[in-house]
């Protein structure tokens, strides 16, 4: 009898496993700006607060940005790495004395080095800490805060007192790092940017101060960011980094030597938050004072937080933070104005949430669209003490619509012990 043939199975189709969800890409994020420039211009119309679009606003917001900004991007990588580091705002306190002890001295481009450099240093110490001896992650960062305050304190009373123009409390004056422009954008665009036409005058504003009289520090810190962006997210290294916050043991059992790697990243972290502490003390203030800080740091975990671990949304939140501070710096009444664009943001949102079938966050947030409508509507100004507290309240509020989309590192703040299981 001949043997029967029997027929192959066919082949099952594997389910594709469901795509990751990305965040906005470079055009979402190009219409994200368009719209809130509409957003802008129109408040600015009918509530007359051109400095909410002005290149004034625009150029100090930049230059508020650079310090959180660069707090934020050190939280970033240290991170990615799987630590905690609540002790950016320390690291930016020894930047910003290093920036003031050398600056001086040598000149603001040593400063700037020297603020890195001891930033680089207290992200060390911390490293130590958290990597190699197992301290709890807030722990060593409060401490290195601690540490970081009275040691500047001590040392500035050594080593300024009796200097020209220093004292227990700050240093000397350092000279200017230089400034760079667009040439000829500025002088064209005046004329436009002073018509106060609806939009057209707003994008102006904006493009004068996004390319005017532009620090030298700042294209620094921004080629910072772009190369961090490439650097973790295009090459092996970033891989194996970001590997070390994710699945530590996993990336070990391929042979990556996740110790180093936590070092590395938490040592940048410093540096980078000590280059945020020079800038306050080398651009901002051309000098370096006790406190100058005023709690950076902390803003530039949250606008790290608000960017969800991610250089694309930590630069979207530095920018938010260093607009509201510029504002309330440059005109504290243009802050009431704020009431109203942010009414039209939230409504926006209501709506973008009701789209997406997220009825709860709708509902609250046309709640509050109502409330700070009704507020700007019964208020002609507001109390003296509301525009300095508006980077800290923007900083609440940001952390708190934006909570439902965050997605750490997995293993971050978690002690790392080799040859351990999980």
């Amino acid at each position: 009898m001949s043997a029967t043939s029997t027929a192959a199975p066919a082949p099952t189709t594997a389910p594709r496993a469901a795509a990751p969800r990305r965040g906005l890409g470079g055009i979402g994020m190009l219409w994200v700006a368009a719209g809130i420039l509409v957003a802008a211009s129109l408040v600015r119309a009918l509530s007359g607060a051109n400095d909410l679009t002005s290149s004034g606003t625009v150029g100090a917001a930049l230059g508020l940005a650079v310090p959180i900004g660069m707090a934020g991007l050190g939280g970033l990588w240290s991170e990615r790495s799987g630590v905690v580091n609540i002790g950016l705002e320390g690291m930016m306190i020894l930047g910003s004395f290093g920036a003031g002890w050398i600056g001086w001295q040598h000149g603001p481009w040593l400063g700037v080095l020297a603020g890195i450099v001891l930033g680089a240093i207290g992200g060390l110490v911390h490293a130590v800490a958290t990597v190699t001896f197992g301290v709890d992650h807030i722990v060593s960062g409060v401490a290195i805060n601690l540490l970081a305050t009275g040691a500047t304190q001590f040392l500035a009373s050594v080593v300024f007192t009796g200097t020209p123009g220093g004292g227990k409390t700050q240093s000397p004056p350092i000279s200017s790092p230089g400034t760079v422009s667009v040439p000829g954008v500025g002088d064209a665009l005046k004329g436009i940017e002073g018509r106060h036409w609806f939009l057209v005058s707003d994008l102006a504003g904006v493009v004068r101060g996004l390319t005017t009289d532009i620090s030298l520090v700042t294209v620094l810190a921004l080629v910072l960011v772009l190369a961090s962006g490439w650097v973790l997210w295009k090459t092996s290294f970033g891989l194996r980094l970001r590997s070390c916050g994710e699945e530590p043991h996993a990336a070990e059992s391929l042979g990556v030597n996740v110790y180093l790697y936590k070092y590395i990243a938490v040592a940048v972290s410093g540096g980078l938050a000590g280059l945020g502490g020079a800038f306050l003390a080398v651009v901002s203030a051309s000098i370096y004072r006790e406190g100058q800080t005023g709690g950076r740091g902390f803003i530039g975990l949250a606008a790290m937080i608000f960017g969800n671990w991610r250089p694309g949304g930590l630069l979207s939140g530095s920018a938010l933070f260093g607009y509201t501070d510029g504002l309330q710096l440059r005109n504290a009444d243009a802050v009431h104005a704020l009431l109203l664009l942010l009414a039209v943001g939230l409504a926006a949102l209501a709506v973008w949430q009701g789209y997406r079938r997220h009825w709860i966050s709708a509902a609250v947030a046309l709640v509050f669209a109502v409330a700070s409508l009704a507020l700007y509507l019964t208020t002609d100004t507001l109390p003296s003490q509301v525009p300095f507290a508006t980077p800290y309240v923007t900083t609440l509020l940001v952390l708190a619509l934006a909570s439902q989309r965050l997605r750490m590192p997995k293993a971050d703040g978690k002690v790392y012990r080799k040859g351990e299981s999980r």
